[in-house]
């Protein structure tokens, strides 16, 4: 069973599931009316910590996640998916550097395709690889929010300065 909470973000609803081990899934909600999966129950007690995170985040606030993640995949996605948290706030790299930095450096399109599948965009921070060109390619909540997320980052580091 997962529990559930919705979060009203800047670039869209995000629904934020939680199972019995930590965050399980971060989904971009294109409709209001889209209604969670069977048996999935909301529980925003539980839930709290973890929209308190993506606000804060997302006023600029925090820069890094410190929440229990529950990760499902094969161990090749649930490596990708961990390395992309080693990328720095405000920073990019192609699929090349990340595939290249999980010594895998001719895997660059099964990295693309795990990070295609990540389960927990933003707190995993899939937005901020690109491809060798610089240009913006993939991202499963659309390029729109892959283009906000990063000049979002630019934006609270130029602030800071």
């Amino acid at each position: 069973m997962l529990r559930y909470d919705e979060l009203a973000s800047p670039r869209g609803l995000l629904r934020l599931a939680l199972d019995e081990v930590g965050l399980a899934q971060v989904n971009f909600i294109e409709s209001d009316a889209a209604l969670p999966p069977a048996g999935w129950v909301q529980d925003p007690a539980a839930l709290a910590p973890f929209v308190a995170q993506f606000a804060a985040y997302f006023a600029g606030e925090l820069h890094t996640f410190d929440l229990p993640l529950s990760l499902h995949g094969t161990d090749f996605q649930c490596q990708v998916w961990r390395a992309l948290a080693q990328i720095p706030y405000g920073q990019t790299r192609s699929y090349g550097q990340q595939a290249a930095d999980l010594g895998r450096p001719t895997a660059v399109r099964a990295v693309g395709a795990a990070n295609g599948r990540n389960p927990l965009p933003i707190v995993l921070p899939c937005h901020r690889v690109i491809g060798a060109n610089g240009q913006l390619t993939g991202y499963a909540g659309g390029l729109e929010r892959k283009r906000w997320l990063l000049a979002h980052e630019a934006r609270v580091l130029q602030a800071q300065g």
